[in-house]
């Protein structure tokens, strides 16, 4: 394939859409549109990627987005996952564990990861679309929202240029430009305590293990990654300043209490950091948007601020995807802050109070801390919940993008599980067997004859693939339509259905369930579904729906 150009002022006047910033989220972006085929030039200040590591966790959801866009086994190889997380108190004693077992999205809930190495698989992937380019040393300096479009002004190596795009995503960073420019709120507190975090080649420690130590001494964090890297986190003293620590004696002393010998230790990098809790009062103004921290910042402890910007990405990018191609109406992009805003707030507040519950300096309230949450980890139900995760705020969508139905069992705005299921050509994740777009999946049904002609020419289409799901012996074995995707289950997707009324599931290209149903309701859902998405024009009026009420 023809390589993405990367070079300091792009050709291309006009594209789809501009990103700004080459960060994980822009570029996850990136890859999202570059695969529909979008025109699009990422613009970044900087003259390379970052190439010390930030980020630290990476979790089920992100790895299935990264599947989504054919890059999952790449990252893959910066990994380590399964990642067992351990809260111990000043004592080392073990207070809680966070060791989840389940795969339920297709990827462990928890991998200790390399950003740098991941940053890098993104941008090496964008250079697969001969329509997205990426340019360096570019800041973005204005924006000038018409009707058709933004102008945006660009300073490449220097020299002004100005791109004409229909939309633009500001994914630069905390400070976002974008954000300033579209004039919202930036709500929240910033932390008056400062952090030290430190990373060493070749881990001094070399074991798999990771532990936040609730010491009330000080703080810490010692979290293996991916590579032998290990990281330290330290929590700063009020009488320690920026010069005290920025100096490699002081930084060995802090290593000394848990590495053996600190002046044996290979130090990547050492910087000084402070955790913020906040969200923007918009994650978009016309056709101008936010994501990743430009949108909301959020402290560490839940390793949820560079996987909150992927999710960003991923629910962003199919619908601009839809409204740029023309398949979709341009009201479909107001859902994104709609959606994204309550679930991005929930991982702020538990990050938050996950970290005040760690940096309790009161060696009394540390005590009575260390006691309530070794009593929680003794009683089974509480334990299984820490540990498997549980407490993890799961985005889960009421309105929007979906066609909502009440009560808290139905599926509708949930992310559809991702077991392994069986083809004619072998075992694989199911997302492989749903392709990248839309879907509709029928347990034990032809999709063609319980949605009616009407709707499966729409479907059709938009490009969705129409799946039916049967026993897993039966492959090979049905007569479908011959564009219906039949894929054999071994015993995770009945065991679904068998917890739900709903037989026929809308997916979106986010793998969330935008409607469900029972069979018969097929046609009627799907008749919705596309008014709610702003794809009703591709409803056929002359051809007869026998499913629809």
């Amino acid at each position: 394939m023809t390589d993405a150009r990367e070079r300091s002022a792009a050709a291309s006047a006009t594209v789809d859409v501009l990103v700004v910033g080459a960060g994980p989220v822009g570029l996850t972006l990136a890859n999202i549109l570059g695969a529909r085929g979008l025109r699009v030039l990422v613009a970044e200040e900087r003259d390379v990627l970052i190439d010390y590591p930030r980020g630290v966790g990476l979790d089920d959801e992100s790895m299935r987005a990264f599947q989504s866009i054919g890059l999952a086994k790449h990252v893959e190889r910066h990994l380590i996952p399964n990642q067992i997380l351990r809260f111990v108190n000043g004592r080392g004693e073990l207070l809680a564990e966070m060791a989840p077992s389940e795969a339920q999205f297709g990827w462990p809930r928890r991998n200790g990861f390399v950003q740098p190495l991941v940053d890098a698989e993104l941008l090496e992937g964008l250079r697969r679309f001969a329509t997205v380019e990426v340019c360096w040393s570019t800041p973005m300096q204005t924006m000038r929202e018409g009707e058709d479009g933004v102008v945006v002004e660009l300073l490449g190596n220097g020299l002004p240029r100005q791109v004409r795009a229909r939309y633009v995503v500001g994914c630069d960073g905390g400070r976002s430009r974008t954000r300033r420019i579209i004039g919202t709120s930036f709500d929240g507190v910033t932390s008056a305590t400062r952090w030290l975090v430190v990373d060493l080649a070749h881990d001094p420690l070399g074991t798999p293990n990771s532990y936040v130590g609730a010491d009330p001494e000080r703080p810490y964090a010692s979290i293996s990654i991916a590579h032998g890297i290990r990281r330290f986190e330290f929590m700063l003293m009020d009488g320690e300043t920026d010069t005290e620590v920025d100096d490699l004696g002081f930084v060995r002393k802090l290593l000394g209490r848990h590495v053996p010998r600190p002046e044996d230790s290979e130090i990547i990098a050492y910087r000084i950091y402070t955790h913020h809790s906040r969200i923007a009062g918009e994650f978009g103004r016309g056709r101008i948007f936010i994501a990743g921290d430009a949108a909301h910042l959020m402290p560490v402890w839940q390793g949820q601020g560079y996987n909150s910007g992927v999710r960003d990405a991923v629910n962003l990018g199919w619908k601009l995807a839809a409204v740029c191609s023309g398949q979709a109406e341009p009201a479909l992009l107001t859902t994104y802050d709609e959606e994204r805003r309550g679930h991005a707030r929930a991982m702020i507040d538990l990050s938050t109070t996950v970290g005040r519950v760690i940096s309790v300096r009161n060696k009394r309230l540390a005590w009575l801390r260390d006691r309530v949450l070794r009593s929680a980890s003794a009683l089974p139900v509480l334990k299984r919940y820490i540990l498997e995760m549980r407490f993890k705020p799961m985005p889960r969508y009421e309105t929007g993008a979906v066609v909502a139905r009440p009560g808290k069992t139905s599926p509708v705005g949930r992310m559809f599980i991702q077991p392994e299921v069986v083809t004619e050509n072998g075992r694989c994740l199911l997302d492989e067997a749903l392709g990248s777009w839309f879907a509709v999946l029928c347990w034990n049904n032809d999709p063609t004859a319980v949605l009616g002609k009407r709707s499966v020419e729409a479907w059709r289409t938009i490009g969705a693939r129409l799946v039916a799901v049967v026993p897993a012996a039966q492959i090979g074995q049905t007569s479908y339509g011959d564009d219906v995707t039949v894929v054999g289950d071994p015993g995770q997707l009945k065991a679904w259905f068998d917890a739900h009324n709903e037989s026929v599931l809308f997916l979106r290209p986010d793998r969330f369930v935008a409607a469900a149903g029972i069979a018969q309701d097929a046609g009627l859902l799907s008749t919705q579904l596309l008014s709610v998405l702003g794809m009703e024009k591709h409803l056929v009026d002359n051809v007869s729906d026998a499913t629809a009420v």
